[in-house]
């Protein structure tokens, strides 16, 4: 049944003009993005393909343009439109950060981070360098693969912070097994940043591991 079948509200865009977005689900939204589906199936139906193929909108969002041409219904120009859709979220999320004090809004950080790592199939570390009001400066990544304390010079880590003369830092990296829980190794490597960082009077405030829509906090954990 095409959606223009439906009770007017069980729509998606009419469901969205009356309740709002939020209460609109994974595969509604992303049905508003498509518009149209295909030879018997709605755009409600093909969104949920694409969700139960990739797992997740971060899932979506990370997929290639071959894996996304793949989907019946789905090519390169739906692809563009997607990552389109996702770096304009991120750098949205990335202002708002920049503009306020991050630890006021501790949700929007892990948002952020959810939408940069979480679909990641590398393993990858980020630092947010932060003023002395808690604001963003910027934000790097500075190492990717197998992460270890051979593999994350703390000397690099300072020198990027004293480059943007922060006061204060965030880690995050992501566990690509889908798992947001820290090893020996991630403790140990935050331990050796910390010390080193401490050395020049730069404060580690958080380390966060994300794993698909799910995050840890090193803070929240007593582990720092």
């Amino acid at each position: 049944m095409a959606i223009t079948d439906w009770p007017e509200g069980e729509r998606p865009r009419e469901k969205l003009l009356q309740q709002g977005s939020a209460v609109l689900s994974d595969a509604e939204l992303l049905a508003i993005f498509l518009r149209v589906g295909v030879t018997g199936k709605s755009a409600v139906d093909l969104a949920r393909d694409l969700l139960s193929r990739f797992g997740s909108l971060n899932g979506i969002f990370a997929a290639s343009a071959a894996e996304i041409g793949q989907v019946h219904g789905m090519g390169s120009s739906k692809y563009v439109q997607l990552q389109a859709i996702f770096e304009m979220s991120r750098r949205a999320l990335a202002e708002q950060m920049r503009a306020r004090d991050v630890l006021s809004s501790p949700q929007q950080v892990r948002d952020y981070l959810c939408l940069k790592l979480g679909g990641l199939t590398r393993e990858v570390f980020v630092v947010m360098f932060l003023d002395a009001q808690n604001r963003v400066l910027a934000q790097e990544e500075l190492f990717s693969g197998t992460l270890t304390q051979t593999s994350v010079y703390p000397r690099e880590v300072v020198k990027r912070a004293l480059h943007h003369n922060a006061a204060s830092v965030i880690f995050a990296h992501n566990h690509p097994s889908g798992i947001a829980d820290q090893s020996r190794a991630d403790e140990l490597l935050t331990d050796s940043l910390k010390q080193a960082l401490a050395l020049v009077d730069i404060r580690v405030l958080d380390h966060f591991i994300v794993a698909g829509n799910t995050t840890l906090s090193f803070a929240e954990k007593g582990l720092l």
